[in-house]
């Protein structure tokens, strides 16, 4: 979900407004060298009457929008370039002020030259002291906050060494937009850190790690009854008619649509599919956009990743409900695990109005390190049963073949090649996922969960790096030290 939308679709939604269609001021008279970087920051109109910010940090430009940040190239006077190569110009008044960019035509007036704290913190891993230099990293425990997360200080297996070698990497960016790391070895939560702003009260967007907390639900909805995993579901969204009718369609079942199984022409990894997520949210129903697709497979066959059949599975869920997912998640998911509505948003709004948060989840990092404990305890919570074993291992089995990995309901499988002195050994992982380094992996080897949030948008990010190369070899090391 939200993988390839362009750079200029919402970094850090400041606070709402009327897009700005004044009178544009002419351009400043060309330059012959870059412009100071600070003559384009601020708070901006966008599109839909939303807002965007202009920062700059260690002679880069970034657009800022709902805590992403995409990066501006220079290019000539006051034009700059986006990630997709667009020309964005900025436009000056008579005295030479910054007062407005272009893009694709159109033009957003500037607001104001300030940038919020929280804006600006996005740029800095962890702040420095007056002479640019950060306090060397020692290693506490984490705090014991009564939310079922026993609490351990290091030992053989995890150490401070390792916890210090971790955070440095973040902190001085070897490991870049990496804005917080949990890890619950063995039975016990023994790092907790944040970075770029964030702390532990303040959730995260999710983006495609949604998708596995709608697989929770309709495993929940399975499990009361209200639906099936093996029947046909699409007459369920209560559409009279599709386009593209075809027999298969009559066919799809819940399994199909969370296993990317559906067999509808729907793969957001090809930006020349019909229902690529970026065409889908312009849509003004997108459940309905979506059954309307063409058959390009048989369902059950053919896996393509595709936020469509999510979106149409939490519509499912809803109906069967009798009302909207969030209160259903409220009162099926979240309460059981102690967490509390004041502490995760989600408007599961499915028109054009959120083409720009595409029905994600907010989560704070200790709540989705309790969705990877779930899971772990096939869907227990403190002697309570949740959701149903057999859902767990239904979602966590191995359904299909997306791109190059394994895919359960809404669930990867990642496996790394990990070196270490004795030689190279496989790691399997389960791994819930979001654009971004939104991550939850499950190692049962080892015993271990281990929770990022990030902001490595539509890049790779590094908490791969971290886990082949840092965290997991370490573990394992020990461990064999452990049982010589």
């Amino acid at each position: 979900m939200i993988s390839t939308m362009r750079w200029l679709i919402l970094l850090l939604v400041v606070g709402g407004g009327a897009s700005a269609h004044a009178q544009t001021p002419s351009p400043a008279p060309a330059q012959t060298a870059p412009p100071s970087l600070r003559d384009f920051e601020g708070l901006y109109d966008y599109r839909d009457g939303l807002t965007l910010c202009m920062v700059a940090r260690d002679q880069q430009l970034f657009a800022v929008i709902d805590e992403s940040k995409y990066p501006l190239r220079f290019a000539s006077q006051d034009t700059f370039t986006n990630g997709s190569g667009d020309a964005i110009p900025f436009i000056r008044d008579g005295a030479g002020r910054v007062v407005a960019f272009k893009e694709r035509g159109d033009t957003f007036r500037r607001r104001s030259s300030n940038v919020p704290e929280e804006v600006r913190a996005l740029g800095i891993p962890r702040p420095t002291g007056p002479d640019g230099g950060r306090a060397p990293y020692r290693y506490v425990p984490p705090p014991l906050l009564g939310d079922a997360n026993r609490i351990v200080g290091p030992g053989e297996s995890f150490s401070p060494e390792l916890a210090a070698r971790i955070v440095s990497g973040i902190s001085e960016g070897t490991y870049p937009e990496v804005r917080s790391m949990l890890v619950h070895h063995a039975g016990a939560l023994v790092l907790e850190e944040y970075f770029y702003g964030y702390d532990r009260d303040r959730p995260h967007q999710m983006r495609s790690l949604t998708k596995s907390v709608i697989s929770l639900l309709a495993g929940i909805a399975v499990d009361r009854g209200w639906l099936r995993a093996d029947e046909p579901v699409l007459a369920k969204l209560g559409y009279d008619s599709y386009s593209n009718p075809d027999p298969r369609k009559a066919r799809i079942t819940l399994i199909d649509l969370l296993s990317n199984r559906s067999g509808l022409a729907c793969d957001d990894h090809d930006g020349r599919s019909p229902g690529n997520e970026s065409k889908l949210y312009e849509a003004a129903d997108w459940p309905k956009a979506f059954v309307d697709l063409p058959m390009s497979a048989d369902p059950s066959t053919i896996g393509r990743y595709c936020s469509g059949g999510f979106l149409a599975v939490g519509r499912i869920v809803e109906r069967a409900a009798g009302k909207p997912l969030a209160e259903f998640a409220d009162e099926a998911l979240f309460t059981p695990l102690g967490i509390d509505r004041a502490h995760w948003k989600w408007n599961f709004t499915l028109d054009r109005s959120q083409r720009n948060e595409f029905g994600q989840i907010y989560l704070r990092p200790r709540d989705m390190l309790k969705l990877g404990l779930l899971i772990q305890q096939r869907g227990e919570w403190r002697g309570r049963r949740v959701v149903s074993a057999s859902w767990i291992a239904k979602a966590t089995a191995k359904w299909s073949r997306v791109d190059d990995s394994d895919y359960g309901l809404g669930i990867w499988h990642r496996w790394y090649a990990v070196t270490i002195r004795s030689g190279e050994q496989r790691v399997d992982t389960i791994m819930l996922s979001g654009n971004g380094g939104q991550k939850i992996y499950l190692v049962p080897s080892l015993q271990l969960i281990v929770v990022f949030t990030g902001g490595a948008f539509n890049v790779e990010s590094p908490v791969n790096t971290i886990m082949a190369r840092v965290l997991l070899p370490a573990l394992l090391e020990a461990r064999g030290a452990a049982v010589k």
